[in-house]
């Protein structure tokens, strides 16, 4: 085993196809349970890739065409089918499914960036081989959002002069492999005034972080998604405890999961804090943390 793969973390991941037969997939830790599809109640002027509501458990539900969300044909039995039903980013859903196919596990330096020249209008964030067959790892996050786009949360309120100074002196960076996520967050920070630099992954976020070093612009905290391909969260924010000229970086790990379920694991990986998405109140207020937690250790 490379050293590499000996620092990286395992994936499980969720196969399952659509009308066309490849194979997508989804991180198993995003979901909760698969039923078959169950009866749907439609409701009236909703959006068009929503299938209806599933009653589940005495809860409503909101089922997804994931066919027509992301431009495929639809499934040639719309009745049939199952729900892969999702907990992600402080919601929950169902994908209307052809089949799921099976669990994979495997190392996170196994998916690979999505191919160059996808576009902004793939909803993959990731690609993999699975019995030699290609696997395309699901933006789920995009999904939702093409659907359901979030609505501006109130601005946080008046912030103290001090706390103000404290944004405008951080240098921050932000890492999302979902542009969707990685927008949310550019936004908050913008709502308060403050820019960043941003990047797409682990890897394009270590170059630049060695691009700025020993400039102004150096920058001292790391916002960083966790469920990105090739180097994960946790990789990466070892891979900075690992190295002196990053140990002193403020890192949050930013999540689309339960933070409460990966909070050991973020901690253990070197993290300073982690927060699931999204709510930009809690993103300014863990932010208003690290800038002070910065100060305190550069003085």
């Amino acid at each position: 085993m490379t050293k590499q793969n000996a620092c990286a973390d395992t994936l499980s991941l969720l196969l399952f196809t659509l009308r066309s037969g490849k194979l997508m997939a989804i991180n198993l830790l995003k979901v909760s349970e698969i039923i078959p599809c169950p009866p749907l109640t439609r409701l009236p002027e909703s959006h068009p890739h929503v299938k209806g509501v599933a009653t589940l458990r005495g809860t409503p539900l909101s089922v997804i065409d994931l066919s027509r969300a992301i431009g495929e044909r639809p499934l040639a039995n719309p009745d049939g089918g199952c729900l892969i039903v999702t907990d992600i980013s402080r919601s929950r859903q169902g994908l209307h499914v052809q089949a799921v196919s099976k669990i994979h596990h495997c190392l996170s330096t196994d998916i690979k960036p999505p191919p160059y020249g996808s576009g902004d209008k793939s909803f993959i964030t990731g690609v993999t081989r699975v019995d030699d067959r290609l696997v395309q790892v699901l933006d789920i996050e995009k999904v939702i959002h093409t659907i359901a786009p979030a609505q501006p949360e109130p601005l946080p309120g008046a912030l103290e002069r001090e706390d103000i100074a404290l944004l405008g002196a951080a240098n921050i960076l932000v890492v999302d492999d979902s542009q969707v996520a990685l927008q949310q967050s550019v936004n908050t920070l913008r709502n308060l005034g403050v820019e960043c630099r941003t990047a797409r992954s682990a890897r394009d976020a270590i170059n630049l972080l060695l691009e700025l070093q020993g400039t102004g612009q150096e920058i001292n905290i790391v916002v960083s998604d966790i469920e990105m391909s090739e180097m994960d969260g946790y990789a990466f924010t070892r891979s900075l405890r690992e190295t002196p000229d990053f140990q002193h970086l403020y890192v949050l790990l930013h999540t689309s999961l339960d933070a409460g379920m990966s909070g050991e694991k973020a901690k253990a990986a070197g993290a300073d804090a982690i927060l699931t998405k999204f709510s930009s109140p809690e993103l300014t207020d863990c932010l208003l943390v690290a800038a002070r937690a910065v100060v305190f250790t550069e003085r």
